[in-house]
């Protein structure tokens, strides 16, 4: 009962915080959708979707930042307390104060080093941005309304770069110190300023679909400062003054070679959501419009069960640290236990409000009319994609990297390998230009492909659940 209730502690702050992420999404494709401009709602919907495609190119990159942070602290973590627990029923409600040992520990070293990637990559970001643009539109295929929108939406969201890449260390770190309080109010606020601002800038001033992208380059800014003010009021004693935690941290090469496999494992998860959207822009800004909400609406799913999996991680480095393979154990059930009561819940929703949902995120009727045939897919992808999720938090926290790496790399080749074969079968080319195949059952062998994805994700990771600490004994 305790270990649930720490399960919560971790999971639920993480979730609010998840909540207003699809949020942010849900309220510029409406914004975008409900503007009075020279562009259609379908144009305004599919500039936003591409534009944000772009950024997602770009920062699934570097999620390592995320993963690799969290992983490391939360072992780094567990080590330095060196409290192993003779049962679940002490492990405190709040870790409110940072034991002395800490001071001693690499966890100040590990939160610098990323933050040091960050800035200097988000600074790089910035300097070839117009390469970025041009580059991804020799691949991308979209009307010249959607490329302009798109276009002018990077331009100016870029500059938000570094404090995005931050975030993702920020966040990373504060899940491993096991404080799950931090980041959801550091994302509570970047993403209610993200909401408000958009929403001003775009409807009240002149600026239009141009505000969109600068409130979210403000809201972005600010989580930085927000951050960094925390760390500093909160953690101090794990940075001690002169440098002195630098040379104490010796972590080094196993820093970049987790991060070489996370940023390998972030290739193959850009190759699908990206061919996802690349693939449904070449059947027109309908479908564009229609496939852009559909994975929206998946996204919020995929935001509850995370918050399960932050938890997962969270406590499985810890008690990998702290070398207690009960706790991993207890961990890893339990964790399943939650995120298999969100995935019946939201089979529940999507069955029910499907097409309410839909109503929500445009009030153009032909997107609304041509997304009823796809809300069964909708009821698939929580079954299937609920362990994916819930596993992928306890390889971060065990610093599994190898096997993150290459289920991700498998499910690329699946997704592509459905999509091509299906579009092959249906009649059509297999460059993915329309042939017999008519747009609907184009984007219904796209939902097919992205259903394999996950489900490749889900058996290789659960067949090679074998080899984790909790199985195989602890990795010195």
């Amino acid at each position: 009962m305790k270990l649930h209730k720490e399960i919560l502690r971790l999971a639920v702050p993480s979730i609010l915080a998840n909540i207003t992420v699809p949020l942010v999404g849900m309220v510029d494709i409406a914004v975008a959708g409900h503007l009075a401009a020279d562009f259609s709602s379908a144009a305004l919907i599919g500039g936003i979707s591409v534009g944000t495609m772009l950024f997602d190119l770009l920062y699934w990159n570097f999620a390592f930042l995320r993963a690799g942070t969290g992983g490391l602290t939360a072992q780094a973590y567990g080590k330095a307390t060196s409290v192993i627990p003779s049962d679940l029923s002490v492990i405190p409600s709040e870790v409110s104060v940072i034991p002395s040992e800490v001071e001693e520990s690499p966890l100040g070293a590990i939160l610098l080093r990323a933050l040091r990637i960050a800035l200097l990559s988000g600074l790089a970001l910035i300097l070839v941005q117009w390469l970025v643009v041009q580059g991804a539109f020799l691949v991308v295929k979209c009307s010249p309304e959607v490329r302009d929108l798109a276009s002018q939406y990077f331009y100016i969201r870029i500059w938000a770069a570094p404090a995005t890449l931050s975030l993702f260390a920020f966040k990373g770190w504060f899940i491993g110190m096991q404080d799950s309080v931090r980041p959801m109010t550091a994302d509570i606020l970047v993403n209610f300023l993200n909401i408000v601002l958009s929403i001003v800038l775009a409807t009240l001033t002149p600026l239009g679909f141009r505000g969109i992208a600068i409130g979210t380059v403000i809201a972005q800014w600010s989580g930085f400062l927000y951050c960094t003010a925390a760390v500093l009021r909160r953690y101090r004693q794990c940075f001690p003054p002169h440098g002195r935690i630098i040379g104490r941290f010796s972590g080094g090469d196993g820093f970049f070679r987790m991060n070489r496999d996370l940023f390998l494992r972030s290739v193959g998860m850009i190759a699908v959501y990206i061919g996802f959207t690349v693939i449904s822009a070449r059947y027109g800004d309908l479908m564009l419009a229609v496939s852009t909400i559909l994975m929206k609406l998946l996204m919020i799913f995929s935001y509850f069960t995370d918050g399960f999996a932050y938890a997962g991680e969270a406590l499985t480095g810890r008690f990998i640290g702290e070398k207690s393979r009960d706790g991993v154990r207890s961990t890893v059930r339990q964790t399943f236990l939650w995120g298999l009561g969100v995935t019946a819940l939201f089979m529940l929703v999507y069955g029910l409000g499907g097409r309410a949902l839909f109503g929500l995120m445009t009030s153009d009727q032909a997107v609304i009319d041509a997304g009823r045939q796809f809300i069964p897919w909708l009821l698939l992808m929580p079954l299937i994609g609920c362990p994916a999720f819930i596993w992928d938090g306890i390889y971060i926290g065990a610093t599994a990297s190898r096997d993150l790496r290459n289920s991700t790399l498998l499910c690329a080749v699946g997704f592509f390998a459905v999509w091509f074969i299906g579009i092959a079968l249906a009649g059509s080319t297999a460059s993915g230009t329309t042939g017999s195949a008519t747009p609907e059952t184009a984007i219904h062998i796209l939902m097919a492909a992205y259903f394999m994805h996950l489900a490749i994700r889900t058996g290789y990771l659960s067949l090679r659940s074998w080899s984790l600490p909790f199985f195989g004994g602890f990795r010195q």
